[in-house]
């Protein structure tokens, strides 16, 4: 009689408290000894699973799974799908993210192949990753150039190793994002500071910073350049990526931010009064997130409220231009009227991120480079085929994947 067929690996759903915990609590074995990985803010990771709180969820599904050798646990992982965005690529494409994994290529190995049947099982016949189920500029792409220092907020840092894992299971560079850096204590080119005056000598054009008395009017101001901006680009990739801005998320991003807001690193350029260009920085919360260790609680807010007195990286989170007043040099204005401004209100702050740079978007590079920055890391994101006769399930691992 011929033995049942045991599978190695074991691979849970999580759905309560303690299997939330075992995800949480997985990459700190993972990075406890390197002193350059930071935790993501717990809070800010559980939003993105909860349904009621992420909008995604109307048009897709995600589930984050726990990867066991026996009883230990040995990766980490979230497969997700989007009918609206997923539809894009030919052929469309789901996604896997929030990856943390033992130097083991079979545990890799194992964990595409789940994943592969997942996507399968719904009709996909690739997927991409690490990516997030939100926004694209926050926890997307792995990290492969610059191990040496911490992530700034919102991006990710991942282990050297696991770029060749992740290669080795047949995954295809799909692309790849780049963060620029900008010391303050560097002095501005003075061509740009040149261009920077003369822009800001016509008299149609005006510059300010956020008005912390009036949030709400000047998000909405943001918010209308951001979605007239982010939806006609000249990078018809990006614009594929984008989706709108609602007044609830900006109304909630402001809830959020205002406690460590230096308005100086918040500004908007105006044209005949009308709302045209902005750029939007903000402390790098991970400085508090590695003292902390990923949480957040009540007695954290002191800390939280003294932050911006003793922040030192700040991340430019978004900036856009309508695109009528492209080329015109407001996107130069307002960056370095920012570097200008924020040097005399945080005096405590050594460098400028700006991260997620797209490969193609030369422009942009351009731009920065003129400014003095610098790219120092690369996150990329791969693509994975589907070979179906490859993820045909047996009952028995059908039954081994879901059970622990």
């Amino acid at each position: 009689m011929d033995r049942p067929v045991m599978m190695k690996y074991k691979f849970i759903k999580v759905s309560n408290k303690r299997e939330i915990d075992l995800f949480h609590q997985f990459p700190f074995s993972i990075y406890k000894d390197n002193p350059n990985w930071v935790p993501p803010f717990r809070f800010e990771i559980e939003k993105i699973f909860d349904p009621q709180k992420n909008s995604f969820f109307e048009y897709g599904e995600c589930e984050r799974y726990l990867m066991f050798n026996q009883n230990n646990l040995v990766a980490r992982f979230a497969v997700m799908n989007h009918s609206k965005k997923d539809v894009v690529f030919s052929p469309r494409m789901g996604g896997m993210g929030f990856l943390e994994m033992i130097n083991d290529q079979s545990v890799a190995n194992e964990m595409i192949n789940f994943i592969k049947k997942w996507h399968s099982q719904r009709g996909y016949r690739a997927f991409r990753g690490p990516i997030n189920f939100a926004e694209n500029d926050n926890f997307w792409g792995l990290l492969i150039e610059n191990y040496e220092e911490p992530p700034i907020y919102g991006m990710y840092y991942h282990a050297p190793y696991y770029r060749e894992l992740l290669e080795k299971t047949g995954a295809q560079k799909l692309d790849d994002h780049w963060s620029y850096k900008r010391e303050f204590d560097m002095p501005l080119p003075e061509r740009m500071i040149r261009i920077t005056d003369r822009i800001e000598s016509r008299s149609d054009v005006t510059l300010r910073p956020i008005d912390m008395k009036n949030l709400e009017r000047d998000g909405e101001a943001i918010r209308q350049i951001y979605n007239r901006a982010w939806s006609d680009q000249d990078i018809s990739e990006r614009e594929r990526e984008f989706t709108e801005l609602t007044q609830e998320t900006i109304q909630e991003m402001i809830s959020q931010l205002k406690k460590i807001m230096i308005p100086e690193t918040v500004l908007i350029a105006f044209v005949n009064d009308e709302p045209a260009s902005f750029v939007v920085c903000i402390p790098d919360l991970n400085e508090i997130s590695a003292e902390t260790g990923g949480k957040l609680n009540w007695w954290h807010i002191p800390k939280l409220l003294r932050f911006k007195k003793r922040v030192k990286h700040l991340r430019t989170m978004v900036y856009g231009t309508l695109p009528k007043y492209r080329k015109i040099g407001l996107e130069a204005l307002t960056f370095v009227r920012g570097i200008q401004m924020t040097r005399e209100a945080a005096p405590t702050l050594e460098y400028l991120e700006g991260a997620w740079v797209s490969e193609k978007n030369w422009l942009m590079q351009r731009s920065l480079e003129a400014l003095g920055c610098y790219h120092h890391k690369t996150h990329r994101t791969y693509r994975w085929e589907i070979d179906k006769q490859s993820v045909n399930t047996s009952p028995e691992e059908q039954s081994n994947e879901m059970e622990y």
